[in-house]
């Protein structure tokens, strides 16, 4: 073989070797354009987990705003106790209040005396002022109607008790001696078919408000007609 053939049979190894070698540098840099290609989206992953991460605080952060502003109106039960303790000066406490003063200052069976005042007789009409007197030594408070009944000295009821006429008044403030009354009505014999009742011998009360009794004697009062009526508590003995 001559030397010229030997050196082209190198020639075309080396051709050969070189386009091996290109082609295999081509298909390597496809797969690494490949690989980094795709590399990005695992890359891309941790920065949208980073990313969901951040999201998340975001989010919380966010919720945590809500919660806050939620928390911002929960005071609204703070406020609802607020409100609570300032009704504490509102009108309907004040007045629960004053009823409460009022009964504490209220003038009781203990602290009064009783009389039956003089017949008023008028018209057909027999009136009696039933005086109560604060026999005591501070001022204290009567209003509204007593409870009263006509009875025998043994205890024994005479008729009904008296019903009420009129309206329920004010209140009448008592220093000590001073004194109020409420007035007995009944019609006179006669005036009515309706038969009258026996004679009692006293007159059993419950001062307005009061749960204690007191009794007085009845100056013979007869009531006549089914006629037997009390008005509210007035300032005043009338006699």
């Amino acid at each position: 073989m001559s030397l010229t053939t030997q050196t082209l049979g190198r020639g075309r190894r080396v051709a050969a070797g070189s386009l091996i070698a290109v082609a295999a540098l081509t298909l390597t840099a496809c797969q690494d354009g490949t690989g980094a290609a795709s590399r990005p989206s695992s890359a891309a992953a941790p920065a949208t987990s980073q990313e969901a991460g951040s999201g998340a605080k975001a989010s919380g952060s966010t919720t945590g705003g809500t919660q806050q502003s939620a928390g911002g109106e929960r005071p609204s039960a703070n406020s609802a106790s607020a409100g609570s303790k300032a009704k504490g000066n509102v009108p309907g406490t004040t007045e629960s209040r004053a009823s409460v003063m009022t009964a504490s200052d209220r003038c009781t069976a203990a602290n009064m005396s009783l009389r039956l005042g003089a017949s008023d007789i008028g018209a057909g009409n027999i009136r009696y002022p039933l005086v109560f007197t604060n026999k005591g030594k501070k001022a204290c408070t009567l209003r509204g109607f007593p409870g009263v009944s006509l009875i025998q000295r043994d205890g024994s009821p005479v008729g009904k008790p008296a019903t009420r006429e009129g309206g329920p008044g004010g209140a009448v403030r008592l220093q000590p001696g001073q004194s109020a009354h409420a007035v007995l009505h009944t019609v006179n014999e006669g005036v009515s078919d309706t038969p009258c009742w026996s004679r009692s011998q006293l007159v059993f009360v419950y001062p307005p408000g009061s749960k204690e009794s007191m009794t007085t004697g009845s100056r013979g009062l007869r009531v006549c007609g089914g006629r037997f009526d009390v008005t509210a508590v007035q300032a005043g003995s009338l006699g």
